[in-house]
């Protein structure tokens, strides 16, 4: 199918501007692009709020840059794409690396986010029943501060452009936490928190969000872990093994992994804002990241995640495959018109095909090299008891407070809610205030174990912020239980 095979005022504005000399079009509708929020704090409801857009967002490349444009009214679409090609034509006289989308036929498809209850049919006054019962399952005697936590997400969009490309998305997204604070026995504000995760398989519906395996049924264990960090004694400062749930291992892979992996950011696009990456395009194939135990893919064929959406906002099939290849560095998370622009600034071929990162947050924004599913593939070290039995010395830790990350994201230091002393293959004791930090490639270089399949989860990121202006992305990361030697924990004192 041809641009110029497309009906209607979308199919009207991309004949235009093609016609007026553009090498590329493509538009976005979001027939409903709404979300809901709603917090308890101390069972009383702090928040409840939703909102709602809809518009059309239009792309032009022409002479080798973009121009985007947008707007919420629907007279005014002819004018929008109008505006996009005035705006790529302005870019264009200033443009020193002409952009490519090469070629690619047209694709016609859909996707819908697996739903068996819509969060959004579920009325109001239910959905605030269940999170009071959820306040009242974290109430104890010592919890001095409750807050429980649910934002919903749902997404109706057609994306169309100038190759004959036709693709309807509609996606769900359930994000819950529950968080609960104490003071210690040292005057310190100590807390526990648990997020909604997923197993990659199964429904994002309403049905998630009271799955008791999920989030809920975790509640008890959160509270008798709090007790005991209210008279738990502070990690003292060391090298040690450290052991990452996924609760921690996630941020983990997202800020040292998913990010310095953006191939707009190895470029340099984010370098004003968050920062660029130690990555380079001599890295591909030649870069050691990490142990042979490390594998990381990207997508992973994981149907219940947010970062599971069908296309990309170019059209794009999400995909599966390799990051890093036991150890190896071998891709990065690649939109068409970035992979033009790196194999023109490396003088080869080091990008073949997209990898379907690029995304946008809302119709109005344009989209940027995002993560989809950034996930360390499972080992073979067994269950987080088997992987406990055999460190010497070491912490596992949970669940991010804090974090620090190095402007080229080649070193970190994170903070973590809790810790577990492990002495002899044995968990002896909890500990407070857990710390530990690294340089990236040494630290992974030390990944020692890898847990099986039964300890790998999907821990969701609804608000991964980047761009200028900022965008905030929804994303998931699979993680098992890992285990790092020889690391710096804790805080010289």
């Amino acid at each position: 199918m041809k641009y110029d095979e497309l009906d209607g005022p979308v199919g009207k504005g991309i004949a235009g501007v093609m016609d007026a000399g553009a090498g590329y079009c493509d538009a976005r509708y979001y027939a409903e692009d709404g979300s809901e929020t709603l917090v308890m704090y101390d069972g009383n409801l702090e928040s409840n709020s939703s909102s709602f857009e809809s518009g059309l967002g239009v792309r032009v490349l022409y002479g080798g840059a973009w121009g985007f444009a947008a707007t919420s009214r629907g007279s005014d679409v002819a004018q929008a794409f109008d505006k996009a090609l005035a705006n790529a034509k302005t870019a264009a006289m200033l443009v020193s690396v002409p952009l490519d989308m090469g070629v690619r036929p047209g694709v016609k498809g859909s996707y819908s986010s697996p739903v068996q209850k819509d969060p959004f049919d579920v009325p109001l006054q239910e959905k605030l029943g269940f999170l009071a019962s959820m306040d009242e399952r974290l109430k104890a005697d010592f919890v001095q501060r409750r807050v429980v936590f649910l934002y919903l997400q749902r997404m109706r969009n057609r994306f169309w452009n100038s190759e004959g490309s036709i693709i309807d998305r509609n996606l769900v997204n359930c994000f819950a936490n529950a968080i609960i604070m104490a003071q210690d026995s040292d005057g310190q504000m100590q807390r526990r928190s648990k997020s909604l995760h997923t197993t990659g398989t199964g429904t994002r519906g309403w049905e998630m969000v009271t799955d008791p395996d999920l989030w809920s049924g975790r509640f008890e264990g959160m509270k008798e872990e709090l007790s005991q960090l209210l008279s738990a004694p502070e990690l003292a400062f060391g090298r040690r093994s450290v052991i990452l749930l996924p609760g921690q291992g996630h941020l983990q892979v997202h800020e040292t992994i998913g990010h310095p992996l953006e191939l707009d950011r190895i470029l340099g696009y984010e370098l004003s804002f968050a920062g660029g990456s130690f990555v380079t395009l001599d890295s591909f194939g030649k870069l050691r990241y990490g142990s042979d135990k490390l594998s990381v893919s990207a997508y992973g064929s994981i149907e219940n995640s947010p970062g599971t959406f069908g296309f990309d906002d170019e059209g794009t099939p999400e995909r599966d495959y390799l990051l890093i290849d036991k150890g190896l560095l071998v891709n990065c998370l690649t939109s068409r018109a970035m992979i033009s622009e790196a194999n023109q600034a490396a003088g080869r071929r080091v990008f073949e095909s997209s990898g379907g990162a690029s995304r946008s947050t809302a119709f109005h924004k344009a989209p940027i090299d995002r993560m989809t599913n950034v996930n360390v593939l499972p080992g073979g070290d067994g269950t987080l008891e088997d992987i406990v039995a055999t460190t010497e010395d070491g912490v596992i830790l949970d669940n991010p407070t804090s974090w620090s990350i190095g402007s080229n994201r080649e070193h970190f230091h994170f903070g973590c809610e809790i810790a577990w002393e492990v002495k002899g293959g044995k968990v002896t004791r909890v500990l407070k205030n857990p710390t530990y930090r690294g340089h990236t490639l040494d630290f992974y270089s030390k990944l020692s174990a890898v847990g099986d399949r039964s300890t790998w989860v999907v821990e969701q990121v609804p608000n991964c912020g980047k761009g200028e202006p900022n965008q905030v992305m929804e994303i998931g990361h699979g993680v098992p239980v890992m285990r790092f030697d020889d690391v710096i924990a804790g805080e010289e004192r």
